[in-house]
């Protein structure tokens, strides 16, 4: 399994823009093979930004790469811009990839 996660310091009173441009874009990850789950992530509040990561869960690092040079990559970034014209974020979103080594979830039976 492979995770990718961007990392958004979108500046302090961007917060609703930068939600409102996640909540309206069409994502087309469903479409990929490999792909398991997205999450957006609300984090902690600083003096001039807010924390943002996405996270996706994919099959294996190869699904993900091949997420990133298909046309669904190419026609949801396209569609995620920002209506208020001004940057939301303090520098550019910071991308970490990892690949999963273990996972550990509850039984059906411990709940």
């Amino acid at each position: 399994m492979f995770i990718a996660m961007n990392r958004f310091q979108v500046k302090r009173g961007a917060e609703q823009a930068f939600e409102a441009v996640w909540s309206a874009r069409e994502s087309y990850l469903g479409e990929m093979q490999g792909f398991i789950e997205f999450h957006l992530l609300k984090g902690p509040v600083s003096d001039d930004h807010t924390l943002y990561s996405t996270h996706t869960t994919w099959a294996d690092k190869a699904a993900f790469e091949a997420w990133t040079t298909s046309e669904q990559f190419r026609r949801s970034h396209a569609r995620a811009g920002n209506e208020t014209g001004e940057s939301l974020y303090l520098g550019h979103p910071r991308f970490e990839g990892f690949e999963v080594l273990r996972t550990e979830r509850k039984s059906a039976a411990a709940a």
